[in-house]
């Protein structure tokens, strides 16, 4: 295989080339980096690549191959989301008043490193984490590799435009509001939500009051699967610990999940907000997909206390802007939006901010009573094909605010009930975007979701298709 088509190859086929002498790390790992000095000029997915230390990191992986060890990520190039801690760099979040050196790495790269992998650089989100796209007044836009003049999502945008245009076998992202799902959503990348607490954030004990998870972005199911099995598990002083996997995710997406009783919704969390034709007929395509698969498929709109939940999460949404300003050393250098959206948060009443940020409990119970009929939930990844890069330009903090709640409507709530979500890939715009669907699992029940997302992508094989030209879809 020739290293460009390596590069598209993904993370387990890439550890087998190494494994195998069919290419060196070093081979692999330049070719990432040559790649990434040609194409993220138009992308902008990187904040800082790693250059000198990925090719260092990439010969010690030879010697160890050559030595005999064999390492389940050995000589990857996967590339971390920036709010991820990194050994002598800020913690930067996608803003300039972040200074502080981290003391060491998170347990995330720390759990990469001693895989084999190598952390080939950080890639860009929007500031604090607070969009659905990854654009900023002093960093500009990130693209999407399938059409420039489209965004590739956020948070977690540098990650999955880095990984769709062949830049990194995979990436770290994380996802306090869909920020995995909606990139992966129009990237055609496969991501999983995990339940709240299976990947440890150490340093933090938490992150965003415990709506945040992180886990890898990947061109296919078995990818995320294998490099899950890296980085998940507790570290001493996490908030949440999930309880352990039935099996490795690995076995899980090999797999076959058996007759399932899956629940359709098309029912957004609010009222008035449209769903467009092409994102229909996705869910319901999958749907008709997941019946000839062999599974109980019944349509089941629950509701979802809209008006108390939606309230209560952008409550809790405007509270952890303001805190996350409020902890950064240099507070004053942060963007006008993430100014008025932190001071809105200042100004919630405290009864209000103990109200949303109270426990959790209820409102989990109440979400969870519909896998007491169906075993997995299939929704819309998002409302709409992805958004055009600037289009929301121009509109107050508020509305633009509101544009995103619509676009969003049915992730936010399984990071507040911390349940597994996964954007799985589900065709294409007429334009040829990228859509997908959201497959949501009991708590702590990942494997059900990868067994099932497995299924369909060997029904529907997405992993094979690449940009063309980045900005052309093929």
């Amino acid at each position: 295989m020739e290293l460009t088509q390596l590069c598209f190859a993904g993370v387990a086929r890439q550890a087998h080339a190494v494994r195998s002498g069919e290419v060196t790390a070093r081979e692999l790992v330049l070719e990432h980096l040559r790649r990434i000095e040609r194409i993220d000029p138009k992308l902008n997915a990187f904040r800082l690549v790693f250059t000198e230390q990925a090719l260092a990191q990439a010969e010690r992986a030879d010697a160890r191959r050559a030595a005999g060890e064999d390492l389940p990520l050995l000589g990857v190039p996967i590339a971390v989301k920036e709010d991820i801690a990194v050994e002598g760099l800020p913690t930067t979040k996608g803003t300039n008043a972040a200074r502080a050196p981290q003391p060491a790495d998170s347990a995330i790269v720390a759990r990469l490193r001693a895989a084999g992998a190598v952390v080939i650089g950080r890639t860009r989100m929007p500031e604090l984490g607070l969009w659905p796209h990854t654009e900023s007044s002093w960093a500009g836009p990130t693209r999407n590799p399938w059409s420039l003049t489209h965004s590739p999502g956020g948070s977690s945008g540098g990650s999955a435009a880095a990984v769709a245009a062949g830049l990194a076998a995979a990436a770290i992202g994380t996802d306090g509001a869909g920020s995995l799902r909606i990139p992966a959503a129009v990237t055609g990348l496969f991501a999983l939500k995990p339940q709240r607490g299976r990947v440890s954030l150490a340093p933090e004990p938490q992150m965003l009051g415990g709506l945040v998870v992180a886990g890898p972005l990947t061109r296919t199911v078995g990818d995320w699967a294998l490099v899950a099995d890296q980085i998940h598990g507790a570290a001493p002083g996490d908030a949440h610990v999930a309880h352990p996997p039935r099996t490795s995710f690995t076995e899980a997406a090999r797999t076959d999940p058996g007759r399932l009783r899956i629940g359709v919704s098309l029912r957004p969390w609010g009222p008035g907000i449209p769903i467009a034709d092409e994102v229909r007929d996705a869910v319901q395509d999958t749907a008709a997909l997941l019946t000839d698969l062999g599974h109980d498929v019944v349509r089941l709109d629950p509701p979802m206390r809209d008006l108390a939940a939606s309230t209560q999460f952008a409550l809790r949404y405007l509270h952890n802007a303001h805190l996350a300003r409020a902890g950064l050393e240099l507070p004053d250098l942060v963007e006008a939006r993430t100014r008025t959206a932190a001071e809105l948060g200042r100004r919630v009443p405290r009864g209000l901010v103990r109200w949303a940020t109270g426990s959790d409990t209820a409102l989990t119970a109440y979400a969870n009573r519909v896998f007491t009929s169906v075993d997995v939930l299939l929704t819309p990844a998002l409302t709409r094909p992805p958004i055009r890069v600037g289009e929301w330009d121009g509109r107050d903090v508020v509305t633009a605010l509101l544009a995103a709640a619509r676009y969003t409507t049915f992730l936010p709530l399984w990071n507040i009930v911390g349940n597994p979500a996964a954007s799985v890939p589900a065709g294409r715009t007429s334009s040829g975007l990228p859509l997908a669907v959201q497959l949501v699992g009991r708590q702590h029940d990942e494997c059900t979701l990868l067994s099932v997302s497995a299924q369909l992508e060997r029904a529907r094989p997405w992993a094979d298709r690449t940009p063309s030209g980045l900005g052309q879809a093929n």
